[in-house]
């Protein structure tokens, strides 16, 4: 699933493209994706101007004249810059065509995306509950420590809970819990706030990372101009069950964790 950096890394991908550019046709081959694209959306969009590409979450949002294209990209979806002449794909969902004779195409072979205008802004129902951004100064430890005191629930699935920050994925959780040296099952309320703003650091350190290398390309997701992320061989533990641990050489454990596949170092995390 495409998480925070690839969606800010697909954001980043488009902007030159799209921005103060005239949306000349939406074109929608397929209105199925996890809520249904609302009738007569191209008819709402043509001829708008995106002004401005920003991102909320996993969602990213279009600026343009009436409102917001919001889009997610579920679980594989991806968008893409690609000229006119490109020939039309399988999955190839969703249109954007602008003025510059640039497209910029939705692709969801599972077709768990979504492609919404909303006119409400941050109060739309899918964003207003967000928790906050994990890469801008409202997450910091006093605001992390607060949420935990009072939470006995494992600290993987706290930080993975899109009410208390976005975008901290399985992946990145996986990653930064282990930089910090917590365990994913130890209660929150148990964790000092020396650690936690140990933790909140490498939260932010492990997702601008991934950002910086152009977000992580497992099966699905390549970024806008084609070019696969290379976070995956930064990874310290994801996907390594088995191996030594690159700290201790102790052999790295697998559990479920809230019906998510965690790896993690019995050793060094605790």
């Amino acid at each position: 699933m495409p998480e925070l950096p690839e969606v800010e890394t697909s954001g980043r991908g488009i902007t030159p493209y799209c921005t103060n550019q005239q949306i000349t046709r939406l074109v929608v081959r397929q209105k199925k994706l996890r809520w249904p694209v609302e009738t007569g959306l191209s008819r709402k969009v043509n001829g708008q101007t995106i002004h401005r590409v920003s991102r909320r979450g996993k969602y990213l949002l279009l600026e343009i004249d009436n409102g917001e294209l919001m889009i997610h990209l579920g679980m594989s979806g991806s968008l893409r810059v690609v000229e006119e002449s490109r020939p039309i794909e399988k999955h190839d969902h969703i249109d954007i065509c602008l003025a510059n004779q640039k497209i910029i195409r939705f692709n969801d072979p599972r077709r768990f995306g979504s492609f919404i205008l909303n006119r409400q802004g941050l109060a739309h129902p899918l964003l207003e509950k967000l928790g906050v951004e994990p890469l801008e100064d409202e997450l910091n430890p006093d605001y992390l420590y607060d949420i935990c005191k009072n939470r006995k629930v494992a600290i993987k699935p706290l930080i993975m809970n899109s009410h208390v920050v976005v975008g901290v994925g399985n992946i990145y959780a996986q990653e930064s819990l282990f930089r910090s040296g917590i365990h994913p099952t130890r209660p929150a309320n148990k964790i000092s706030r020396q650690r936690i703003s140990r933790l909140v650091d490498e939260i932010k350190r492990v997702l601008q990372e991934a950002i910086e290398a152009g977000g992580s390309s497992l099966k699905d997701f390549t970024s806008a101009d084609g070019k696969p992320g290379y976070f995956q061989h930064n990874f310290l533990v994801y996907g390594r069950q088995g191996e030594p641990c690159p700290y201790c050489q102790s052999q790295l454990k697998q559990k479920q964790i809230g019906q998510r596949t965690t790896v993690y170092c019995g050793s060094c995390q605790r």
